[in-house]
């Protein structure tokens, strides 16, 4: 089965931003896909990019040689397809939002000319025979480029690594998230309990590790030391000036303030010491600028599967 059409219009994201939305036509129907490339982790990507290119894109996509020869199945081979016609690096000529969209709603026709579900057909594409359901992160501090606070650090999660299934999972996180916002509002007041773009809290506080002192006591006050492990998404890009690290980039600039990349590592070895799940058992290299070459183990718990085969 190969491609009929597509079709792409802007749409906006949940943050009012446009971006792209694909419809590609197969003989089995019409497949729906939405592009969207974080603005955090590519402003190069999707900077500067019309509105009309993604037309361009399909264009010159459904008139390649040959297209309607290739089955929907062949998702690397239409992918770089694209990736050809756009010939840049950073996919700036038709944007990654357009190329995405149309990628996404090849895989989603992929699956539907094999007649399997959409995660089948993605192990199969990445050649993983063993599937389990993944622990759900759940983000519920939101500082950095999230957050109108003063945290540099963007994203504060928690992981219910001991839950005995998704649904339990689902119900941890829930039930911690709202616990969380009740520890916030006893101790800054109501107005602490705004969220950030990524619906995580978003109390005004300074230092990161207040933050993580508001999330070890919430697990422990809803009573799940055994089950949540904490993570981060600290995404130090965001925060970096000029070699070194401004953990008060929301302020007025100060290069008096900036911190050395060792010292950072400093600072998240720190974290790995005093906080749950931030420690042994789980290595990440990390090889920051301005830096030397360090390993911090930061995760307890192999946090891929949850401990049960039982997923509901």
């Amino acid at each position: 089965m190969s491609i009929v059409s597509i079709v792409a219009r802007e749409i906006l994201d949940s943050r009012g931003n446009p971006t792209v939305e694909v419809d590609l036509r197969t003989d089995k129907g019409v497949l729906k896909a939405v592009g969207h490339i974080n603005d955090t982790l590519g402003p190069a990507i999707i900077a500067s990019v019309s509105e009309k290119t993604p037309v361009l894109l399909i264009n010159l996509f459904m008139r390649y040689s040959g297209i309607k020869e290739i089955s929907v199945a062949e998702q690397e081979k239409l992918d770089n397809i694209m990736i050809e016609l756009d010939g840049t690096e950073n996919k700036s000529k038709f944007g990654a939002n357009a190329i995405l969209g149309v990628s996404l709603a090849i895989c989603k026709a992929g699956a539907a000319e094999k007649g399997v579900p959409l995660y089948r057909h993605i192990a199969d594409l990445a050649g993983n025979t063993e599937l389990v359901l993944p622990v759900p992160a759940f983000n519920v501090i939101n500082g950095g480029s999230h957050a109108g606070n003063k945290l540099a650090m963007q994203e504060f999660m928690v992981l219910p690594v001991g839950a005995e299934s998704f649904r339990d999972a689902l119900r941890v996180g829930a039930e911690l998230y709202q616990t969380l916002k009740g520890v916030i509002k006893e101790k800054y007041g109501q107005d602490a309990t705004n969220v950030g773009d990524e619906g995580g809290f978003a109390p005004n506080i300074l230092e990161n590790s207040e933050a993580l002192e508001l999330i070890k006591t919430a697990i422990h006050k809803a009573g799940f030391t055994d089950k949540v492990v904490i993570g981060m998404d600290v995404a130090a890009s965001e925060f970096y000036r000029d070699g070194k690290y401004d953990l008060d980039f929301k302020s007025p600039p100060d290069p008096n303030r900036h911190i050395t990349g060792d010292e950072l590592l400093e600072i998240y070895q720190t974290f790995v010491n005093d906080y749950p799940g931030l420690k042994k058992n789980w290595a990440i290299r990390l090889d920051l600028p301005g830096t030397t070459l360090e390993t911090l183990a930061l995760c307890e718990t192999d946090i891929t599967t949850l401990k049960s085969h039982n997923n509901h």
